[in-house]
């Protein structure tokens, strides 16, 4: 395994993290113990969650997945061998976003980040995350597949606000650093000049979706990386098994996440399945399966910190963590680029 920091933290995290939205809907709490155990034993240290996991997120399963993490944590006593990161949900600005977790009661104020926190503490059995992420912004943004602003006045929790209330939660101990996810770089450029301004935390993290299918993190939030040490927690790496190759030509596995769920269909538009048929057969060509080439590209980048991938069965799991010995070389980088500029960003 190969490791780098979290961030502008001290942490050193695996490359490749281990997501873990499956647990409960697509993973019994058997899988997950076996998945977090083969993890570990190959290198893995970041686990992340979230409160709404699993997904597709219903109430009759929320909580599942930081819950069954939790038992894992009781039974096998790691708690000092992982990076632990949760993130609490945002508010329902979409019928894509759920209203059943604290009865639709999700803005980032402190109310709900009070409850939201000890709920997942509560669940994971520890008194600490390494990372607390805020799951989406308060306010409503270009994300989640979406092309264009949608112009709209709205009430929204402010980014200060939310700031201090983190912030006492570092204090207390509850929490070790702090991360945005979907974001946008207004938002992230507001979080950094808040804190700095008003000695409030730093932002260590973004976790934004990243793949070759959606290279939008490199027109914007990349500066960020660069210039104030922000990390990548890259999660949607394999844009929802389209790149591994298993729906190549129409094809539809009958346990494929395109397959079970409606909500990923961005993932399936026309263009979306040309691009990753074309990425796929270079892979092929190269001598490389597609699994290994998504993965590698997101490794290979120097704002990434960690490559969210998410498996459901073991099998899966190897593979995509031996992703971190693919190297690409600059001929195939070449003609990944040469692809992203026949078919750019076809499933932001």
């Amino acid at each position: 395994m190969k490791y780098r920091k979290l961030g502008n933290t001290d942490l050193d995290v695996s490359l490749i993290g281990l997501g873990t939205m499956t647990y409960g809907e697509q993973n019994s709490e058997a899988d997950a113990h076996a998945q977090l155990d083969l993890a570990l034993e190959l290198g893995v240290n970041l686990v992340d969650t979230a409160e709404m996991y699993p997904v597709p997120p219903s109430a009759a399963t929320q909580g599942l997945t930081e819950q069954y993490i939790g038992t894992w944590l009781a039974r096998s006593g790691r708690r000092q061998d992982i990076v632990l990161a949760s993130k609490v949900a945002g508010p329902q600005r979409d019928p894509k976003r759920p209203g059943h977790i604290r009865d639709g009661a999700t803005s980032l104020d402190r109310k709900n980040l009070e409850q939201a926190l000890h709920d997942s503490l509560r669940r994971l059995q520890t008194d600490y995350l390494d990372l607390y992420q805020l799951h989406w912004p308060d306010r409503s943004t270009v994300t989640f597949g979406q092309r264009s602003y949608p112009w709209k006045e709205e009430d929204t929790v402010p980014i200060e606000e939310t700031l201090e209330v983190l912030q006492e939660f570092v204090r207390q101990g509850k929490v070790r650093h702090i991360g945005v996810s979907n974001e946008t770089p207004w938002g992230v450029a507001r979080f950094l000049e808040l804190a700095r301004h008003r000695s409030l935390p730093l932002i260590a993290t973004i976790q934004n979706p990243y793949n070759l299918l959606n290279r939008v993190f490199e027109e914007g939030l990349s500066e960020f990386c660069h210039y104030d040490g922000l990390g990548l927690l890259a999660y949607s790496p394999l844009a929802m098994g389209v790149l591994t190759g298993k729906y190549d030509h129409g094809a539809r596995p009958e346990k494929g996440r395109l397959t079970l769920y409606e909500r990923f269909r961005r993932y399936d538009g026309p263009n979306a399945r040309e691009a990753a048929l074309a990425y796929n057969e270079l892979a092929r060509r190269h001598g490389l399966t597609p699994t290994q080439l998504a993965l590698a590209w997101v490794n290979q980048q120097a704002f990434t910190s960690s490559n969210l991938i998410g498996a459901t069965t073991l099998e899966q799991l190897r593979e995509n963590i031996a992703s971190v010995d693919v190297t690409l070389d600059h001929e195939l980088i070449a003609a990944v680029n040469d692809i992203h500029g026949r078919y750019p960003n076809p499933a932001p």
